[in-house]
């Protein structure tokens, strides 16, 4: 889910690190009033391939899942983490044998002359966090897949199946069956801080020879960036928006196509993020350098714990389409110059609507808590059920007002 930071005004296409093309940044608008394009859920069957799989006759290969993911010991232990800074080499040796790669097949639905059905075959990465073999990936690394197969660093191969997926977050958790699964240490995002040392582990290109580690900093917190249009089906890239990451983690550590869904690691050796996105053009023909996303580990949990307990996500609403009205923005103001979003749209309908909120209301503060940039009132909102009462201070008309807002669940996304 990029209604686009300020930074980003000149970012215009991302490159989804899945088995297609790129992500675009949309630099205006916020919506918080539907869910994302959602790609219709698999269902795992059988004779997964495993890594490394290569297409029979008839089939058309896939680039690997790059929208692009410890040291786990067996026996479905977490390596415990002491707070001591690792060196890259030991980050690696403790993390890696919890990435896993994932290889989906997706049949295209199109048979050649030959009667052979056309099926491609995408390459993504994950992680385990359970030693009851669940695994944390992108949710555009298995939609649509027909079959799934997971290869561990030591040379196990399993079919797996989808627990659950959730495209408002891109976000999905499949599983595998087996024993002395290595499990990965998951850390706390929120302790973050620009300049803090990081490691990217995942499937790099569908390379043989096991995961690439790549090294670099937390060049910034708290962007929004949004997924590319979904590119598979018969309509490629003519879908639906794709979802808007809101709090996501930008680094400089080296996401290649094949890393999606694979993790984001900081030197105590602990997950912190899902890398998901890289930035490719700055502007037509600008190459961009150094931009990668993830998805902040505080964000992916409790998702990754819904889907393991009921197989999906609910998201509380409210229902309102908004942009950043912060920093030189609230210079062409005339009211109190604190930052805020600008409600641009209010949804029919929606507990927005029916809290009396209008276009053009300024949101000062959800909760009582300033607004300090585009993902606070997202992030914020996150953390209720459907049915819980948010207070919002609103300015309208130079006038500051206090408006209650009660959350329900996001609608479903069609299809």
């Amino acid at each position: 889910m990029n209604r686009v930071s300020r930074w980003i005004g000149a970012l215009v296409v991302l490159l989804l690190l899945s088995t297609t093309g790129c992500d675009l940044v949309d630099q205006a608008r916020h919506d918080l009033s539907q869910p994302s394009a959602s790609s219709a859920q698999a269902t795992p069957q059988a004779n997964s391939p495993t890594a490394g799989a290569t297409p029979g006759p008839g089939t058309t290969a896939q680039q690997p899942s790059a929208r692009p993911t410890q040291t786990s010991q067996a026996n479905g232990r977490a390596v415990g983490s002491s707070g001591t800074v690792l060196s890259v080499s030991d980050v690696a040796k403790r993390v890696s044998p919890a990435v896993v790669q994932v290889v989906t097949e997706q049949g295209a639905g199109r048979v050649s002359p030959l009667g052979l059905r056309d099926v491609q075959t995408g390459i993504g990465s994950g992680v385990i966090f359970d030693p009851k073999g669940y695994i944390l990936t992108n949710n555009h690394v298995v939609a649509n897949a027909n079959t799934i197969g997971v290869a561990l660093s030591d040379g196990r191969t399993f079919d797996a199946k989808l627990v659950g997926a959730d495209p408002d977050t891109d976000l999905a958790v499949i599983q595998i069956q087996g024993s002395n699964l290595p499990v990965a240490e998951l850390g706390d995002s929120d302790r973050l801080s620009v300049g803090d040392g990081v490691v990217a582990i995942g499937n790099a290109l569908g390379l043989p020879g096991g995961a690439t580690v790549t090294a670099g900093v937390v060049s910034a917190l708290g962007r929004t960036v949004q997924e590319p249009t979904d590119q598979q089906g018969p309509m490629q890239g003519q879908g639906e928006p794709g979802a808007v990451l809101y709090d996501a983690i930008q680094t400089d550590a080296a996401i290649n196509p094949g890393n999606s869904g694979g993790p984001l690691v900081n030197l105590q050796g602990q997950v912190i993020g899902i890398n998901t996105l890289v930035a490719s053009m700055a502007e037509p023909g600008v190459p961009a350098q150094g931009i990668g996303f993830a998805i902040a580990i505080n964000t992916a949990k409790p998702i990754a714990d819904q889907l393991v307990s009921t197989g999906h996500a609910v998201h509380p609403y409210i229902g309102i389409l908004f942009q950043w009205a912060g920093a030189t923005a609230i210079l062409q103001r005339n009211a109190n110059k604190q930052e805020g979003v600008l409600v641009q749209q209010v949804v029919s309908g929606s507990p927005a609507a029916k809290a009396g909120l209008q276009r053009g209301d300024v949101i000062t503060k959800i909760d009582g808590q300033d607004i300090k940039d585009e993902a606070t009132l997202p992030k914020t909102i996150q953390k209720h059920k459907p049915g819980d009462t948010v207070q919002l201070t609103v300015e309208r008309d130079n006038q500051e007002r206090t408006i209650q807002v009660t959350l329900a669940q996001r609608p479903t996304s069609q299809s």
